[in-house]
């Protein structure tokens, strides 16, 4: 691998790893010396690039548009089409628009030769399945766990038996025939999962769990994890 492909798959390292990132994990991930890294971060300083560095917690990358855009290669565009078409297949309105959108942005910004490659992707996806209808207020729900802004939802579980809950929202998650809110429960004190379909209302308090999310969401896919 050429220099200046190593400084480009490192540019892109440092955007998927969840940051701060340890030179030692770069190392790991690039297959490189630690040494090395500490030159090449230094290499794309020299270039323009942002990347700040806290001793004892790693580097983390600040996105500059007078920076070039990263290429996608072919792989790339083919997981970027899979993804995006079975997205606008999941039943879900808000993201099938989404979706369709992102689709026609990402095939402007592509060379040529790509645009061709996501528009006969050589993979696909086909969704069978009903998913149930949810009034929820699901983009209202999504600000609300962006904000970490605490939510009362009034939910029949599959008794029909009705709770009222304060929660902290986390995420939403779409599995094979129900989308989920994963939440921290108030009353319980731990992490409880919401159907969406079964939410029969919901407010938004003015009461928030900042910066309490990523923490809490680390802590819930490692118990999952452990349960796998």
């Amino acid at each position: 691998m050429s220099r200046s492909d190593r400084l480009i798959r490192l540019m892109q390292v440092l955007r998927r790893l969840p940051s701060p990132v340890t030179a030692s994990r770069l190392a790991e991930e690039m297959e490189i010396s630690e040494r090395s890294i500490y030159r090449d971060i230094q290499s794309l300083r020299s270039s323009g690039a942002i990347i700040d560095a806290e001793a004892g917690f790693g580097y983390t990358l600040t996105e500059d548009p007078s920076l070039p855009p990263m290429h996608f290669d072919a792989d790339e565009v083919d997981a970027l089409a899979l993804g995006l078409h079975t997205v606008s297949k999941l039943g879900n309105s808000e993201f099938t628009h989404a979706a369709q959108n992102a689709l026609v942005k990402l095939e402007a910004s592509l060379p040529q030769n790509m645009r061709q490659r996501l528009r006969h992707a050589t993979v696909g996806s086909h969704i069978m399945r009903n998913t149930p209808f949810s009034e929820a207020d699901f983009s209202g729900l999504r600000e609300s766990i962006w904000n970490e802004q605490a939510v009362f939802l009034e939910y029949f579980d599959l008794n029909d038996r009705c709770s009222k809950r304060k929660v902290w929202p986390l995420t939403i998650y779409f599995f094979n025939e129900v989308q989920a809110l994963i939440a921290w429960c108030c009353l319980r004190q731990d992490f409880r999962m919401f159907r969406l379909d079964r939410i029969r209302s919901m407010e938004f308090l003015d009461e928030f769990f900042r910066p309490k999310r990523v923490g809490l969401l680390r802590e819930y896919f490692e118990r999952e994890k452990e349960c796998e």
